[in-house]
């Protein structure tokens, strides 16, 4: 039986739980699942409905969100789908995760008429919340345009990148450019702090002039304040800058930065911040 108008979903974390929200708010339905009973709970009281399993999230719904911890979960996901039961389904994985798996799923779903996007959010869950998140698409011109109403729901932007695979080596891209944002600006107040300056103040230098990025507006006040209410985990993206490193040799690329930059999440998480926001990069340059 499929569920009209309703969405399924499968993963209900920090972005599953916003994706949910900016649907529900939108007039959609959420049909979902986590293998997390707190966070099924929390789907209800916000007006969800929980299935039993996954299976039943993709068997009663003609799309189906994943938002899920990494490539390897979703490919455990995915095995155990009725995919006899999904015929002319479409899954949509915002997971960031590797491409090669990305395109490997596209593919063996193909032959049971099941769609499948590799559809990569580039922003935090309070920015999921607000539907102001850009999604890169990898897959399928024809899957992508039957799902595209769908993206347009959740997304301020939505960019259709190429074939399977795709959507993911793109999301790590921005994830490379955006988290060496994230670790310049931590360095950058670490030495302001250090060398005797007001750091509220030297944020709102920053921010005035040419060395100005988003991320400032986003995740400096955290810095300056020491606030690391979770975002976005520090240790997921560890686990993307690993991704990123394995694209880079693949694609037989030096990639110096991310290679330190990993060790500053290392040690951070080391510390203790891996469940932290990833603002929390800022205390690699604090003792612990």
């Amino acid at each position: 039986m499929m569920i009209d108008h309703t969405i399924g979903l499968i993963g209900i974390g920090l972005l599953g739980t916003a994706m949910a929200e900016r649907l529900q708010n939108s007039g959609m339905k959420v049909f979902g699942y986590d293998i997390v009973a707190a966070r099924c709970h929390e789907l209800s009281s916000s007006g969800g409905q929980v299935a039993q399993s996954a299976s039943q999230v993709a068997e009663e719904c003609s799309f189906v969100l994943l938002s899920l911890p990494h490539s390897g979960v979703v490919r455990d996901v995915i095995a155990e789908l009725p995919v006899k039961k999904m015929r002319n389904h479409i899954i949509v994985d915002t997971t960031t995760g590797d491409p090669r798996t990305s395109a490997q799923l596209a593919e063996s779903l193909k032959t049971s008429n099941i769609g499948y996007l590799d559809a990569t959010v580039a922003g935090s869950s309070e920015q999921a919340r607000r539907g102001d998140i850009i999604i890169m698409a990898g897959g399928k011109t024809e899957i992508f345009d039957k799902s595209r109403w769908l993206l347009d729901l959740l997304a301020a932007n939505v960019f259709q990148i190429g074939p399977a695979g795709s959507g993911a080596r793109m999301k790590l891209v921005v994830n490379l450019v955006l988290g060496l944002n994230r670790a310049v600006l931590a360095e950058g107040i670490s030495l302001a702090e250090r060398c005797g300056l007001d750091t509220q103040l030297a944020l709102e230098v920053l921010k005035a002039g040419a060395a100005y990025s988003a991320v400032m507006d986003n995740k400096g006040e955290k810095m300056v304040n020491r606030d690391f209410s979770t975002q976005a985990r520090l240790a997921q993206h560890l686990k993307d800058v690993d991704l990123i490193l394995q694209l880079a040799a693949q694609s037989d690329l030096s990639a110096p930065l991310s290679e330190t930059h990993r060790s500053l999440l290392l040690k951070a998480v080391e510390q203790g911040y891996g469940n932290a926001d990833n603002s929390a990069v800022i205390r690699a340059y604090h003792d612990t």
